[in-house]
């Protein structure tokens, strides 16, 4: 079988997926694999279920899952929404707030990259949270991750509608809502493969965009552009690299710098969407390890200089650039680049740059769909959503799963009767302290699984990847992601700008964690593991062990493809 240049493995050892030993592990398998190993049978162990159940399949290749982490953080935000950003606090404190937060994705990164090497299985975090710390932690997490994903879609969805209004408005809102629900359903809804395959281009396109804008910035400033402006870094001079915000003086200057920060912290991501790809990468032990640093390197030039080149073509206090924002004016016409391409009266670029953010929107809500269907499965799996959530199909696609998403995603249709900017605002303002309470998670798990191999004598440095700097990094992402989820809504307690909804909205999840956390704690009783309780070597590890020793690299289809996979797992 093959599709869209992607063939499926014929062989049980090429194609090794769990579900092919349900048979084995139903006559005791399961326990020889144990005794074999000398590793304690525990017939309570969390990780059975997951053995048993787990039918997705290994079919990303290196490129798939580099592009996969790309296109899920690359969306709107880095080309219009960036524009806010530079509004509130000028372009100092937006380059040094998109560089700062780039630290803290680099330490949680580096966490989820020995943890996920070690065991790449379907949603890796929310399972390792549950296993490494507390069940009830896991449930939490997972539960506040599959909002976080679900939550996007709605929102893509809503920024391609507004994006696509930028040429005409004569499709009505509910008709091009409808469409892109039943695309993102068809390329999620068959193979993993197929998925893989349109992420990866729709990414690339991601790609090409950002280093094109990039260059045309480095163009632009040279004098590049049809009136001959050589206008360098003459923003940073005036109006100046720091605007004061709410307030005047240095207070204001900070609080500028702020709210850059608090956007840069919901546009950045990456570690998390590598990650929940891990059960159907192709021999993750070496694959990941690429993937996690590869995804890294990209997205900080990406974003790092994304901020910095927004800031040397537009001046803060652009009226363009304001009255985009505060009319909500459609399309990328609130992006900062097409607001600089017109101050250099540059045509038709703008309408393909248009064309590519709208494909970047597209991307991205496929990728919130992948991701959060894979973690309602992977809280099935374990046993903290219905089993029925577990069901896949022959292709190894957790179809019920991929339902709810899509159902979650007619929340889309409220912008039928509401502001499409309301409508992204209430979207945008659910999920920035989930994304942010994802990485604390992600940190914290990890300082209870180094304590565990510490207590247990489990020496890392066998490990097939050892992160650095620990647990300094663990605890430095722990700390920062935590205070920044408490920071993000903190404009509701200023001046007049109280009001109940934005409070909700900014502070939602972050009530609710606790709230899942303790629930499931009474009603199942469960234990917070002390670093000698944690189970550290499963039957999971067995099977990921035997599979790598009888992994046999699969020959890309075409030349072309072989190419692909040579630049992209680099």
């Amino acid at each position: 079988m093959a599709s869209s240049g992607i063939d499926v493995p014929g062989s049980a050892t090429a194609d090794y997926v769990m579900h092919e030993r349900d048979k084995e592990y139903d006559n005791g398998y399961k326990k020889e694999v144990h005794e074999e190993a000398q590793i304690p049978y525990d017939s309570d162990s969390l990780s059975q279920h997951a053995i048993r159940s787990d039918q997705t399949h290994r079919q990303l290749r290196p490129r798939h899952i580099q592009l996969i982490g790309i296109g899920g953080t690359i969306g709107t935000a880095l080309y219009v929404q960036i524009g806010k950003g530079l509004l509130n606090g000028g372009p100092g404190s937006l380059f040094l707030a998109f560089t700062i937060w780039c630290t803290f994705i680099l330490a949680v990164t580096n966490c989820m990259n020995e943890m996920v090497t070690y065991l790449p299985i379907s949603s890796p975090f929310i399972r390792f949270a549950g296993r490494y710390v507390d069940e009830a932690f896991g449930v939490a997490a997972g539960y506040n991750f599959f909002v976080f994903e679900a939550a996007l879609v709605p929102f893509e969805i809503v920024a391609c509608n507004v994006i696509i209004q930028y040429w005409s408005d004569a499709v009505p809102v509910g008709g091009i809502i409808a469409i892109i629900i039943v695309m993102y359903a068809i390329i999620n809804l068959f193979a993993v493969q197929w998925y893989g395959e349109s992420e990866f281009w729709l990414a690339l396109g991601k790609v090409l965009l950002i280093v094109g804008l990039i260059i045309f910035t480095f163009i632009t400033m040279l004098g590049g552009n049809p009136i001959h402006d050589r206008f360098g870094f003459r923003y940073w001079k005036n109006p100046g690299a720091f605007s004061a915000l709410y307030r005047e003086g240095n207070l204001g200057r900070f609080l500028g710098f702020l709210q850059c920060l608090i956007q840069a912290s919901f546009t950045i991501a990456g570690p998390d969407y590598v990650s929940m790809a891990a059960g159907e990468a192709e021999n993750p032990r070496k694959v990941m390890p690429k993937a996690f640093n590869g995804v890294f390197y990209r997205l900080t030039a990406f974003f790092v200089l994304g901020s910095l080149a927004v800031g040397i073509l537009v001046p803060h206090n652009d009226q363009t650039l304001k009255d985009a924002f505060v009319n909500g004016l459609p399309g990328a016409a609130a992006s900062p680049y097409v607001v600089a391409m017109d101050r250099l009266k540059i045509v038709i670029l703008p309408d393909i740059v248009n064309a590519m953010v709208l494909a970047s929107a597209f991307s991205a809500g496929n990728s919130y769909v992948y991701c959060a269907s894979r973690s309602l499965f992977g809280l099935a799996l374990e046993g903290k959503a219905p089993k029925i959530l577990t069901k896949c199909t022959k292709s190894g696609v957790p179809i019920y799963c991929v339902g709810v998403t899509l159902a979650i995603a007619l929340l889309s249709f409220l912008q039928v009767s509401n502001n499409a900017a309301k409508v992204l605002s209430w979207f945008v303002s659910l999920v920035t302290a989930s994304q942010l309470i994802n990485f604390a998670v992600m940190a914290f798990t990890f300082i209870k699984w180094k304590n565990a191999c510490d207590a247990q004598g489990f020496d890392r440095n066998l490990l097939p990847h050892k992160s650095f700097w620990q647990p300094f990094s663990a605890w430095y992402a722990f700390t920062g992601c935590t205070i920044m989820a408490f920071v993000g809504g903190y404009t509701v307690f200023i001046d007049d700008f109280w009001n109940v909804p934005d409070f909700l909205f900014s502070y939602l999840m972050i009530g609710v964690f606790p709230v899942i956390f303790v629930s499931w704690k009474l009603i199942k009783k469960t234990k917070w593991l002390k670093p000698h309780e944690v189970q550290l070597r499963t039957a999971e590890v067995d099977e990921i062990e035997e599979y790598t020793r009888n992994y046999v690299e699969r020959p890309p289809k075409t030349r072309w493809h072989g190419y692909l996979d040579k630049i992209f797992s680099a």
